[in-house]
């Protein structure tokens, strides 16, 4: 069975938990980058077959957040919660992504990050030690859960950069 652990690189498995908190709280503006400058055709293209668009990517981005700080904050407050799985592919083929304003979407990205975060810091270190049960990787901690989700942006903009090599040819 993977680990939510086991995608995290290394790099970021060494940092503090406070330096992942920095980081965590560093990243609410990045999603915006991904489509600075592009049209909407440009946002809504598969410019790689089989894959997500950068629109899609964007609004993944926002929906998995607001997944993971919910997870979070369940760890914070309760004792050893069951967390759920959602199909993301699922969300993104049947909640009209395409449609989404992405301003709104980092918008709430942003402040949603930036709310956790004010949450994290308030945190005592053996708050991170405190776990919850995902039905497909187990034992989750805190501590593992955001260090997830800042590799997590950066695994999902490597792709946003490729596309948009591809798209602006270059």
């Amino acid at each position: 069975m993977a680990h939510f652990y086991d995608f995290v690189p290394e790099s970021i498995r060494k940092l503090s938990i406070r330096e992942v908190i920095d980081a965590y709280e560093a990243g609410a503006d990045v999603p915006r980058q991904a489509f600075a400058g592009l049209t909407r055709e440009q946002r809504i293209a598969f410019p790689v077959p089989g894959t997500w668009s950068i629109q899609q990517i964007v609004v993944h981005l926002m929906e998995s957040d607001l997944v993971a700080s919910y997870r979070m904050k369940r760890v914070i407050a309760e004792d050893n919660p069951a967390m759920d799985c959602y199909a993301e592919a699922a969300f993104a083929q049947r909640l009209f992504y395409d449609d989404i304003d992405l301003e709104d979407v980092c918008e709430i990205f942003k402040r949603h990050r930036r709310i956790m975060t004010i949450i994290l810091r308030r945190l005592a270190l053996a708050d991170f030690q405190r776990v919850g049960r995902h039905p497909e990787s187990g034992t989750v901690s805190l501590d593992t859960l955001v260090r997830v989700y800042v590799h997590h942006l950066d695994h999902h903009m490597k792709f946003v950069r490729e596309k948009r090599a591809v798209l602006l040819g270059g």
